[in-house]
């Protein structure tokens, strides 16, 4: 599939998630297979355009993950504009526009989700933006507002027409926010009316939902938490979409995807001012993972547990060879800590 003029080897994309899809996480997935594009986390285009170190990190990316797409959110249009032609500047591929996201410090500021409540101004920004660059611009967004405002297939032509090369809408309003379930007939009937591609987003947590979502009618699926669970989903989805069988990930394959998040993210934002809390860094990212990573696992509470309390990067370590070895036989002793 394409997204204006850049090429996807796969209609799956992993969803920008705030402190969680960093580029070490996006690049490890990205090794598995199945991914075809990768989105930052949400940059704020005032910090963008202000030259933020702090934004500018967000933003960061390395060759491996491409097709690459920078997310950003604000709510002028002027402003946004200007972000996008830096993040065109920075080499990304595509500039998508955050208008899904339902945390109340982003809404407050007239960017995010509260973007539908106005759609008129949503449309705008998306004009003054694909104005701007030459990139595709993109828009993640919501089913609505609320139950009483679900108006994603009004804006979604609105914003098609204003110039977006693609869309993904999660199907869940703003008020929902993670609970309930994801309105995947939404999602089937916008993609039907617009001739843009349409990536939907929601309650993807196995391989077999992703194929059955692509089924019925998307161009593609966007992951978010399932992918947090299962760095291997986007792969096996892929394999059963292919017709062969999802590939089997092992206890020993697991544990081996912490060990390289570890080592990647120990070589990732060390400067001087921060190289005394690198090690702290590091042991809070496994932390927020693993909130995710270690669901479904059998006796993960026991290792999530041990995480929460490691207080060093060596000490991590040794409790994910640990486990993971121990799992691996079918042992595992849940006082075994270090």
């Amino acid at each position: 599939m394409r997204i204006g003029s850049v090429a996807l080897e796969s209609p799956l994309a992993i969803a920008p998630m705030a402190g969680m899809t960093d580029t070490a996480f996006r690049r490890l997935v990205k090794r598995h297979g199945g991914c075809g594009l990768v989105v930052t986390e949400m940059v704020s285009a005032e910090g963008l355009v202000r030259g933020i170190d702090r934004t500018l990190e967000y933003a960061e990316y390395t060759h491996e993950e491409r097709p690459i797409a920078i997310q950003i959110f604000g709510g002028d249009p002027e402003k946004m504009a200007a972000a996008a032609q830096i993040v065109e500047g920075m080499g990304a591929d595509i500039v998508d526009i955050n208008m899904g996201c339902p945390v109340p410090k982003i809404a407050k500021h007239n960017a995010g989700c509260s973007l539908m409540r106005e759609p008129a101004h949503a449309a705008a920004i998306v004009g003054a933006m694909a104005k701007a660059v030459k990139i595709p611009v993109t828009v993640k967004m919501r089913a609505g507002w609320n139950d009483e405002d679900r108006n994603a297939p009004a804006l979604a032509r609105m914003v098609q027409d204003a110039g977006a090369a693609a869309i993904a809408v999660h199907g869940r309003t703003a008020a929902q926010s993670y609970t309930g379930s994801a309105d995947w007939d939404l999602i089937a009937r916008i993609a039907d009316d617009l001739t843009i591609p349409v990536f939907g987003s929601g309650d993807c947590i196995e391989p077999e939902q992703i194929v059955d979502r692509l089924r019925a009618g998307v161009e593609g699926v966007l992951v978010g938490r399932g992918v947090l669970r299962n760095p291997w989903i986007l792969a096996q989805a892929r394999d059963l979409a292919e017709g062969r069988p999802a590939r089997v990930v092992t206890a020993e394959q697991r544990g081996q995807f912490l060990l390289d998040y570890i080592d990647l993210l120990e070589r990732e934002r060390i400067d001087e001012a921060r190289a005394g809390t690198h090690d702290r860094f590091v042991v809070n990212k496994l932390r927020a993972l693993n909130s995710w990573y270690t669901k479904g696992l059998e006796n993960g509470s026991h290792l999530r547990v041990a995480i929460n309390s490691a207080g060093s990067v060596a000490a991590l370590r040794a409790l994910i060879s640990g486990f993971f070895d121990v799992s691996f036989r079918g042992e595992f002793c849940a006082d075994a800590q270090v």
